[in-house]
């Protein structure tokens, strides 16, 4: 019965988009870009708020290491804080390709919004911990929970947005995101002043006021994320597209890259990308700028503070105004990839300009002049955070591949969060001179790595063009350089 069913679908989408002529025919230039805007309205600022939440609990600690943390739990000692920080990347790497299946099979609706609201209640326990092994405990939870969250919206966003569309909207959404993430620094000083208050420490607000505003963030979340595509045409979301607007999508979406069809789940299909060399040229990309944004993540507040002899309350707040920098050229350098179809060179570019940055911050001798730094270097790594989330979308076909793709990408970011969270020792303080060249390195590898994948897509585009090859099974689709 199910296998009617399915090929009863199949047969519909078929039919459906044979008509796809008459289905663009009937909306207006003005009519289509109303139609974006919905999708844009809809999509990117409920899950860009999440997303600043997901960073923002997954980063506190930093915040409240610095408000008292370290000393009532006894983290100043060896490597107990970088455990507690790295700890939460293990379960989340792990589990990062079963919940994008899972997010897949539930839909997104229910996932995402259901997944934050837990996490945002373990949250609120971290404020209730008596230990550092609790908080151990705790984070890795935390990461089985996040890490369905940032696949299951990589995922999201690359079925309802075309190849020349999705860097722009993948810049907004991680704006959106690092800037409330970045703001919940000013947030955390104020929590900190609570010290005192119910007799619970400064710290432990911070952690128990941010953990509710996180399940009040996934119950509001809930009422604007929307379906798949194809799942929106059946069964429609309220206030949204009609069913022959949802058409529209799906026939734009398989003009561009011919995947709309949903493929039946089986390991094989799921797992045949791991074949690819360009899937794990994707992934190493992100795990070296991984591994810079998590360092700047969880030791910034405490670079400013150790290093650079900002006071505790400056060192909180001066955290938000490079991530707001960050946030101008991400969009910048996304809307010129976009337009000029180009995915490498802007990467590369940001990667030059995060590597001016990183030996300012650690050789100058001005504390101002190295708190610049901070903003050039953390401005180009996290400019390029939705760059390659959009490299990757570029170039890979399939619905199946799409989901095990987004799973690979965000796990090889969780080794660059584990990789981060020890990056700047306890040891290498005041000046930390080992993990700021770490993050010199990793861009160089990131531009030498971008110069292989682009000599790669170009042969390969040019074989594609002889007609000696069919690339992802579709004669006219070309890698995007």
């Amino acid at each position: 019965m199910a296998v009617s069913k399915n090929k009863l679908h199949a047969s519909h989408l078929e039919d459906s988009l044979k008509d796809g002529s008459e289905a663009n025919e009937a909306f207006t230039p003005k009519q289509a870009a109303a139609i974006r805007r919905r999708i844009d309205l809809r999509l990117i600022p409920a899950l860009g708020f999440m997303y600043g939440i997901s960073l923002m609990d997954r980063k506190n600690v930093s915040n409240a290491a610095i408000a008292g943390m370290r000393q009532d739990l006894d983290l100043l000692e060896g490597y107990r804080y970088s455990l507690i920080t790295l700890c939460f990347f293990i379960t989340y790497i792990i589990c990062q390709a079963p919940m994008t299946v899972v997010c897949r099979k539930i839909g997104p609706r229910i996932f995402l919004p259901g997944i934050c609201l837990l996490w945002g209640a373990v949250i609120i326990g971290f404020g209730f911990a008596k230990d550092w092994p609790t908080l151990v405990g705790l984070r890795l939870v935390l990461g089985i929970l996040e890490a369905g969250y940032f696949p299951g919206c990589v995922y999201l966003l690359s079925t309802w947005y075309t190849r020349y569309e999705v860097a722009r909207r993948y810049s907004v959404f991680y704006l959106i995101g690092i800037i409330a993430s970045a703001m919940s620094g000013i947030l955390a000083y104020g929590l900190s002043m609570m010290e005192g208050v119910q007799n619970i420490r400064g710290w432990r607000w911070i952690f128990i006021i941010e953990g509710v505003i996180t399940c009040a963030v996934a119950m509001f979340a809930y009422i604007f994320i929307i379906r798949f595509p194809d799942e929106e045409r059946e069964k429609p979301s309220f206030a949204f597209l009609k069913p022959d607007e949802c058409q529209y999508v799906l026939e734009q979406l398989d003009k561009d890259r011919g995947d709309v069809e949903m493929e039946e789940f089986s390991f094989g299909r799921f797992l045949k990308p791991a074949l690819d060399f360009e899937i794990w040229g994707f992934a190493f990309i992100f795990f070296c700028i991984t591994t810079i944004t998590y360092a700047f993540a969880f030791f910034l507040p405490i670079i400013l503070r150790d290093n650079l002899k900002f006071s505790m309350a400056a060192s909180q707040c001066l955290v938000a105004p490079p991530y707001v920098f960050a946030a101008i050229l991400m969009y910048s350098t996304a809307w010129v990839a976009d337009r000029y179809r180009s995915r490498a060179p802007m990467i590369v570019l940001n990667c030059v300009i995060s590597l001016v940055g990183l030996p300012i911050l650690g050789f100058h001798s001005s504390p101002a002049v190295r708190y610049f730094g901070v903003f050039i270097g953390v401005a180009g790594a996290n400019a390029n955070v939705p760059l390659v989330m959009a490299y990757q979308a570029n170039n890979i076909r399939g619905q199946w591949k799409r989901a095990f793709c987004s799973a690979t990408l965000t796990g090889f970011g969780g080794i660059g969060g584990i990789a981060g969270s020890l990056v700047f020792r306890t040891q290498d303080a005041p000046g930390y001179m080992p993990g700021l060249v770490a993050t010199m390195a990793c861009n160089g590898a990131i531009i030498v790595t971008c110069g292989v994948l682009t000599l790669y897509f170009r042969s390969q585009n040019k074989k594609a063009d002889r007609g000696e090859k069919i690339i992802g099974g579709m004669e006219d689709f070309r890698y995007t350089l």
